[in-house]
C-alpha cells in the first residue's frame, strides 16, 4: 500500500490544456472518487496515474517514488476498466493468472493468490468457466480479481459499473466498498454517477473543466458546497436554484417570489445572488407561500413534487402518503438554516 500524490499535474493535447494544474494528496489506504460532468478530465487523470497517458507537466508520486516516466507495468498499480477486458478464450482462473505468469511467479504462488482472490469475490466455484458463461456482475468480479492477485499498491477503477443494470450496480457498490475494507489498499474510482461516489468514497474530488472544484467527505460536499456547481452536482434530486436580489431582510427572485434569508445573507443588501435550497428543506406549512402542484412523482420511500409560483418552479419531497394532486395549491416554506446563497457572477458561495 502507498499514498498517491499529484503535484500541479497538467495535460495538453495539440496546445489545448485539458488538465489545468491538479494537486491532490491521497492518503495510504484511502478510497477517493473522482466525479464530474463528461469532459471534465476525470478519466484523463486516471489514465495518467496508470501510465496510459503522458504527463505534460507536474509530478506524480506513489509514496516517495516519482513515477512520471515509469512504464505502466512497473508502477505497481492495477486498473479495472469499464468494459471488463477479459480474454474470451481463457477461463476465470486463466484471466486472473495471466499477469502473474508474465511476471514469472511460481505456480504455487499463483494458485495461492487466485484462491484468496476467488474466496473474497465469491468466484471459487467459477474458476473453470469462460467469460461467455458468466453474468455481467460475475465478469466484473473477475476483472477485480485479476487486479487483486497482482497485490498492487494502488487500485484504479474507470467507471467499472456503467455496463451493469441498476440493481446489480447497487450490489456491486457494496461489494467494492467491502473489498476496500478487507484489503485496506489505496483506491481511486472514476465515475459520472454521484450516487456511487457518495455511497462508496472516503473523499470525493469534484472536477470541472480540468480543475478541482472541491474536495471533501460526501456529506461535507452535500452540506457545505463551496460553489453553485458543486451544490447542483451533488444530490438527487438536485438543489433548487432561484436567481434574484437581496432586498431588505429577504430574497426576491426574478420571477417575483419573496423568500426569507439565512442569517449570513444579512450583509448582501442589493446584491444579485442565487438562492439555493434542497428539496427536503422545503416544507408544507400554513405560514408558507402558495405554489401550484405541477407534477407528482412517487419514488417509493418518498415522493418528488414539482410546484410553481408564478414563473418560478421548485422541487420538494414528501415522505407521507397523503399527497397533493396536480393543480392543487400547497403552502411551502423554506428552512432558512439550510439555505445556500451564491454570488450570481462567480457562482461562489456567500460565506457565513
Amino acid at each position: 500500500m502507498a499514498s498517491l500524490e499529484l503535484r500541479d499535474i497538467r495535460k495538453t493535447y495539440d496546445k489545448i490544456e485539458v488538465i489545468k494544474g491538479v494537486s491532490l494528496f491521497i492518503r495510504d489506504g484511502e478510497f477517493v472518487a473522482f466525479v464530474g460532468p463528461s469532459g471534465c478530465g476525470k478519466s484523463t487523470l486516471l489514465r495518467m496515474m496508470a501510465g496510459l497517458e503522458d504527463i505534460s507537466a507536474g509530478q506524480l508520486r506513489i509514496g516517495a517514488r516519482l513515477i512520471n516516466d515509469v512504464p505502466s507495468k512497473d508502477r505497481d498499480i492495477a486498473m479495472v476498466f469499464q468494459n471488463y477486458a477479459l480474454y474470451p478464450h481463457m477461463t476465470v482462473a486463466g484471466n486472473m493468472s495471466f499477469a502473474l505468469e508474465l511476471r514469472g511467479e511460481t505456480k504455487a504462488e499463483i494458485a495461492r493468490r487466485i484462491e484468496k482472490a476467488a474466496a473474497i469475490l465469491g468466484l471459487s466455484q467459477l474458476l473453470e468457466r469462460l467469460p461467455r458463461q458468466l453474468s455481467g456482475g460475475q465478469r466484473q468480479r473477475v476483472a477485480m480479481g485479476r487486479a487483486i492477485v497482482r497485490d498492487p499498491q494502488v487500485f484504479l477503477f474507470d467507471e467499472p459499473l456503467s455496463n451493469l443494470d441498476a440493481k446489480l450496480r447497487v450490489q456491486m457498490r457494496t461489494e467494492i466498498r467491502q473489498l476496500h475494507d478487507q484489503l485496506k489498499v489505496t483506491m481511486v474510482y472514476v465515475t459520472h454517477d454521484q450516487t456511487e461516489a457518495m455511497t462508496m468514497a472516503d473523499r470525493i474530488v469534484i472536477l470541472r473543466d480540468g480543475v478541482i472544484e472541491q474536495v471533501g467527505a460526501p456529506l461535507e460536499l452535500y452540506d457545505h458546497p463551496t460553489s453553485q456547481f458543486v451544490a447542483g452536482f451533488i444530490g438527487s434530486p438536485s438543489m433548487n436554484f432561484l436567481s434574484g436580489n437581496v432586498a431588505g431582510d429577504g430574497f426576491v427572485s426574478s420571477g417575483g417570489l419573496r423568500l426569507p434569508l439565512p442569517a449570513h445573507g444579512a450583509g448582501c443588501e442589493g446584491q444579485s445572488v442565487v438562492y439555493g435550497i434542497r428539496p427536503e428543506n422545503l416544507h408544507l406549512g400554513a405560514d408558507g407561500l402558495p405554489f401550484e402542484v405541477v407534477t407528482v412523482e412517487p419514488m417509493g420511500s418518498e415522493t418528488q413534487i414539482v410546484a410553481r409560483h408564478q414563473k418560478e418552479e421548485v422541487v420538494f419531497t414528501l415522505r407521507e402518503r397523503n399527497l397533493p394532486r396536480r393543480g392543487e395549491t400547497v403552502l411551502l416554506r423554506a428552512d432558512t438554516q439550510h439555505v445556500h446563497l451564491f454570488h450570481a457572477d462567480t457562482g461562489a458561495v456567500v460565506q457565513a
